[in-house]
């Protein structure tokens, strides 16, 4: 009798030590689960990573809080997630600038986007378009593309920053259409959106969410939409590729990462509530009626994503003639 008690004790005991990460990944999360932004408050990564956070933190059980980490090009709140221990409560919510741009662009980045971070899930990709201000006498994609021809190097056009998807975009355009548009940077979306409104700028690449309002209210003029294929909601709005098939934006989109070595039962807790959440119907329309494309991806769907983007950059960068500073 003794000896059967011993070897059942000792095996509930080995049972214990050999098996506690199933324990800890059921009972996660038992505190508050923060996620970095690497952006100020207000713009499009705070508000869908709010709304995503408010949502997620009812089938989790604790509270989900959201941190803005915003300065250096979004490296200090991106390095902050990297250092922290990767027990699921430092969650960032990483985008094509923090994981793909930084890397090719800054020369002593603090973080590896590729070995520094768990893949969790794509959450969406902005819809972008090209605007112009209305005084610019062009009211379509090849008139534009004429216009910036009798004007070489006299047409600007905005971007939110040396790298970003809207430089690169730019830059594209001008290669695949022959024209000579110069690049003005700017720090963010809303500064350049008001140059261009005030008509200190003639063109800009931006998300269509933060334009649409001003083309319906007269202020800016939309020429086309930079993806594949028309939206759904503006059907009357054609594409660049309708006019240049060559033309291909680069992508940009939003993503949640955790530290490197996150556990994957913890992964997968993350990825299943986030899916679920973007998959929700008030949610996902809501996103589209704000002309974002929900991705929703798997971790696995994620890590493709970023080699797709990063292979796509590189040629992106090297036409843009950028150097990693």
């Amino acid at each position: 009798m003794k000896r059967a008690l011993f070897i059942l004790f000792g095996a509930g005991m080995a049972f214990c030590v050999m098996s506690p990460l199933p324990v800890l990944s059921q009972a996660y999360p038992t505190k508050p689960v923060r996620v970095v932004v690497p952006y100020p408050p207000g713009g499009a990564p705070d508000l869908v990573t709010r709304l995503i956070a408010q949502k997620i933190s009812v089938p989790l059980g604790q509270s989900v809080v959201v941190e803005n980490r915003a300065g250096a090009s979004s490296i200090i709140g991106a390095e902050n997630v990297a250092r922290s221990a990767p027990d699921g409560y430092s969650i960032l919510l990483g985008t094509t600038t923090t994981h793909v741009t930084n890397m090719l662009l800054i020369k002593k980045l603090p973080y590896d986007a590729f070995k520094d971070f768990t893949p969790i899930s794509a959450v969406l990709e902005p819809i972008t378009s090209l605007v112009v201000h209305p005084s610019l006498p062009a009211n379509s994609v090849l008139e534009l593309i004429e216009y910036a021809r009798r004007n070489p190097g006299k047409i600007s056009y905005s971007s939110t920053g040396v790298g970003s998807v809207f430089h690169l975009a730019g830059e594209i355009f001008n290669l695949v259409t022959g024209v000579d548009m110069v690049h003005v940077p700017y720090k963010g979306a809303v500064p350049a959106l008001v140059d261009n409104i005030a008509g200190r700028i003639d063109v800009s690449y931006a998300a269509l969410g933060n334009v649409l309002p001003h083309v319906r209210a007269g202020k800016l003029k939309m020429l086309a939409v930079l993806e594949g294929t028309r939206v759904a909601s503006l059907p009357e709005v054609p594409t660049v590729k309708e006019s240049v098939p060559s033309f291909e934006k680069p992508s940009g989109w939003y993503a949640f990462f955790g530290p490197a070595g996150l556990p994957l039962p913890i992964v997968s807790r993350l990825n299943a509530e986030i899916v679920k959440v973007l998959h929700t119907p008030d949610v996902r329309s809501g996103l589209e009626a704000n002309a974002q494309l929900v991705i929703a991806s798997s971790p696995a769907e994620l890590a493709a994503l970023m080699k797709r983007t990063y292979e796509t950059f590189v040629k992106a960068i090297e036409v843009a003639g950028l150097k990693p500073e």
